[in-house]
């Protein structure tokens, strides 16, 4: 199962808040696999303790350190959001890309996802993507490298 695929990205979203975002970056992953229905609740749960935005318009959601067992594969799921939500401190995602790590490949792919997103050349082909084929080859692009 590859880490992402066209059925984990959802275009165009305009989620309430941004644990709607959440929801819909964790219910991707849930339709696609990688997680069981659980674990939203605790990537819900992390955002309560610890903000997942990373800056640049990105949010980073994922689960607690005791969400180990919820996770079948690694998986990524992305929720585009044009308009933005609110994560909090004044600060919007435009963009919500939900990680469920199997083993240690936790960092490694945050590593990634986050140096894709720091680019504003990438942010900008990401924004624009009109498919979710589109979105998949920005990050494969940027994976491979």
């Amino acid at each position: 199962m590859t880490i992402l695929s066209t059925n984990k990205i959802k275009l165009n979203a305009k989620p309430k808040d941004k644990f709607e975002a959440i929801r819909m970056a964790g219910q991707l992953l849930v339709e696609a696999g990688h997680v069981s229905a659980a674990y939203i609740d605790k990537m819900l749960e992390r955002e309560q303790t610890l903000s997942t935005y990373m800056g640049n318009g990105l949010a980073i959601p994922h689960g607690t350190q005791d969400s180990k067992s919820l996770i079948l594969s690694t998986g990524l799921s992305i929720v585009q959001i044009p308009e933005g939500v609110d994560f909090g401190e004044g600060e919007k995602a435009n963009l919500v890309i939900g990680i469920a790590a199997a083993g240690n490949d936790h960092l490694d792919i945050l590593t990634n996802v986050a140096m894709i997103c720091s680019e504003d050349e990438n942010m900008e082909l990401i924004m624009k993507a009109a498919t979710p084929e589109e979105m998949v080859k920005i990050f494969e692009s940027g994976m491979e490298s």
